[in-house]
């Protein structure tokens, strides 16, 4: 199994996609959710477009890209998002 800073491969993913039960994962987060188990995590990529003010939209026009590019650069690199919200 890889590191956890190792992305999984295309067959990890797909194994660990079809073990999953996304029902029981989906009540248990209900559940701990009414009980406040839970706290919302912000990666660096979306406090930075948050500290913009700026929607998902407005931040990927503001950069030039779309919303989907947006999402994949905030996954390889939240650093370049941080950079371009003056951090």
């Amino acid at each position: 199994m890889p590191s956890k800073t190792e992305p999984l491969s295309p067959k990890e993913l797909a194994a660990n996609e079809a073990d999953r039960d996304r029902g029981a994962e989906l009540l248990q987060s209900i559940r701990e959710m009414k009980a406040g188990k839970l706290s919302v995590v912000h990666s660096p990529a979306t406090e930075a477009r948050q500290k913009t003010g700026l929607s998902q939209s407005q931040f990927a026009a503001l950069l030039g890209v779309s919303v989907r590019t947006l999402l994949a650069i905030a996954r390889t690199n939240p650093k370049a998002l941080l950079d371009v919200a003056g951090q």
